[in-house]
């Protein structure tokens, strides 16, 4: 008869889950490192004077003299923000400018992305020989095609239509840039929704607009603010197409971001000075979304 020492068996055990959690967390918080390094270089840039930049010194108060020298370029310093400033005016003009092209176009993105999301997932559709499937990878083929390849059909059809350098053409252009990414999210949320559901509230006396507004957007209202997040960071990041459409009057954050370049080279801190001026928005908002998304995922999981 083999003895066991349950002691001893147990001491191992607790010994082997200590070593895991210590191997996973140890991986997770080195890719934290990793993923978060390029902010935290760009804040301490944005703080930094030439000779520390060109250093590279990366602590401060250890490595460098924190300075606003980056800030004070751009008339955001603390010694600068209440006198006039002609950058800062055009920095303003343009973070606007990334505000509501931004916004606008996620938002109809979302909205024409979600209706057609339902529709795939709800309908049978034929177009020749395209069905639902086809059709769903038709949208999202449209986002191995490279921006590139659109510049000069845009460029001349933009040109004929009078829509260059106008809030209105910029809209359009995102909305169909990020479109096929949210009309992806959102047929993968309808595809975990039963379709009793709706029958049921059909049986109630519902329209397909009744139950799809007050049964189905309730429940996928999470997976809507996901696109909708994903949505903005792309359009506030987009620079091909804000470069390219754009000249004077609704020229984009990024745009300015990557023109702080001179015939004396680039300058690191103006530019990280307004690299994280363009990424305190996103944190903002992500942080306040992310919020309403857990409320919604665990209002739907007690129901």
């Amino acid at each position: 008869m083999v003895s066991v020492d349950l002691d001893k068996f147990d001491r191992r055990q607790r010994m082997r889950w200590w070593a895991m959690r210590f191997v996973v967390y140890g991986l997770l918080a080195i890719w934290a490192v990793i993923c978060i390094f390029p902010v935290f270089w760009t804040v301490t840039t944005s703080l930094k004077i030439a000779a520390d930049v060109m250093r590279g010194n990366l602590v401060p108060l250890l490595d460098f003299q924190p300075s606003w020298l980056g800030w004070r370029s751009l008339g955001l310093s603390p010694d600068t923000i209440f006198e006039t400033s002609t950058v800062r005016a055009e920095f303003m003009r343009r973070f606007w400018n990334s505000v509501i092209i931004s916004g606008t176009s996620s938002t109809l993105a979302v909205f024409l992305g979600t209706l057609a999301a339902y529709g795939l997932s709800r309908f049978s559709y034929k177009f020749g020989y395209m069905r639902n499937s086809d059709i769903s990878f038709f949208f999202l083929s449209q986002l191995i095609m490279p921006p590139v390849v659109l510049a000069l059909p845009f460029l001349v059809l933009y040109k004929q239509l009078a829509l260059l350098d106008t809030y209105v053409g910029m809209i359009a252009v995102y909305t169909l840039m990020v479109l096929p990414i949210v009309v992806w999210i959102m047929r993968d949320q309808f595809a975990t929704i039963p379709v009793e559901l709706e029958e049921a509230a059909l049986v109630d006396g519902l329209s397909i607009w009744g139950a799809f507004s007050r049964i189905i957007v309730p429940l996928v209202l999470p997976g809507m603010i996901a696109a909708f997040i994903l949505a903005l960071i792309l359009c506030w990041n987009e620079y091909f197409f804000a470069a390219l459409l754009t000249s004077t009057n609704t020229n984009t954050l990024p745009v300015m971001i990557a023109s702080q370049t001179g015939s004396q080279g680039i300058n690191w801190w103006s530019m990280a000075a307004l690299s994280t001026a363009g990424i305190l928005p996103l944190v903002f908002v992500g942080v306040l979304l992310e919020k309403h998304i857990i409320a919604g995922m665990t209002a739907g999981a007690v129901k």
